[in-house]
């Protein structure tokens, strides 16, 4: 099969080839998936998951790529509620190889049933953002109706979906991003947008919820931000400031099937849009992960037509 290995931290996706590789076996709980799209999270680069295994030990040349939508081809022992010939979505472990290839070995655990109505490239630019909205809003922050929220780089794949979950969930939502980007987080229905080049960030007033994905300054200046009980979400690290009566908490975003259930569904009866940026082919996909330009919203490589 065809597939995109990294053996070179330091150059990041400039350092990215396409080689042929064995197709994945099915171990126990295992399925195969064909792929028919894939997300990719550039940051995953720097993840120490894509170098190392679990004790440490190089895993080199590894595939990148963690999201996924595909048809299963074959189950391995153990494996329940999925079927060969089933179209799935969904996300992959952080240490085994990825989904910038033509097969993948998941733990069946991680994939969800994906809709015969929602396309394959739609469905692998939902896991990771989406996912991630959700368990930072609900699991993570407790979002209620009439709370508000910060959402930052809300024109982002991520941040696109803070801000729809979180208005659909009855709050108030404070996008921002750079000045380009005012009008796509409007479109995601955030109430207002904030330029982080140009406007103050403290004029804001107070807020229940700052879902940070920019980390640095912006974050330490947001946690000032948080009312009495309120909650500063990150997916960076370790939060450099905590609210001074609040909570602060950083997680790793983790499959759920029953949540990527929802997720899709939002998607099919319009309560969700997805944040597609570009839309390329496995042999075009170093150049599409090299960009000229900044783009917005995620790349997707759409492996079979």
């Amino acid at each position: 099969m065809k597939a995109i290995v990294v053996t070179d931290q330091a150059a990041g996706t400039a350092g990215m080839r396409i080689v042929e590789r064995p197709e994945p076996q099915a171990a126990i709980n295992d399925v195969v998936v064909q792929i028919y799209a894939s997300g990719f999270v550039p940051t995953e680069l720097t993840w120490p998951s894509t170098w190392t295994d679990r004790v440490d030990c190089d895993r080199t040349p590894s595939v990148p790529g963690h999201e996924l939508a595909g048809v299963i081809t074959a189950l391995g022992y153990g494996t329940t509620g999925l079927s060969v010939g089933q179209r799935v979505f969904g996300l992959t472990d952080w240490y085994r190889d990825g989904t910038l290839a033509e097969y993948v070995a998941v733990e069946a655990r991680n994939l969800a049933p994906l809709p015969g109505d929602v396309d394959f490239a739609v469905g692998a630019s939902l896991p990771i953002s989406g996912l991630t909205a959700w368990q930072g809003l609900f699991d993570h922050g407790r979002i209620r109706a009439g709370q508000s929220v910060l959402a930052h780089g809300a024109a982002g794949a991520v941040g696109s979906m803070v801000t729809q979950l979180a208005r659909e969930a009855g709050a108030y939502v404070i996008g921002t991003g750079r000045s380009a980007d005012r009008q796509k987080v409007l479109d995601f229905g955030a109430n207002e947008f904030v330029d982080l080049e140009n406007d103050a960030l403290e004029d804001i007033g107070g807020v229940d919820l700052v879902f940070d994905v920019i980390g640095g300054d912006i974050q330490k200046r947001s946690a000032g931000l948080i009312r009495a009980g309120g909650t500063l979400v990150t997916v960076v690290g370790p939060p450099d400031a905590r609210p001074a009566d609040g909570l602060a908490v950083d997680f790793v975003v983790e499959s759920d099937r029953a949540q990527l259930s929802e997720i899709v569904q939002r998607m099919r009866d319009g309560r969700l849009r997805t944040n597609i940026g570009n839309i390329s082919t496995l042999d075009d996909a170093v150049p599409a992960f090299n960009p000229t330009e900044r783009r917005s919203g995620k790349t997707i490589i759409r492996v079979r037509p």
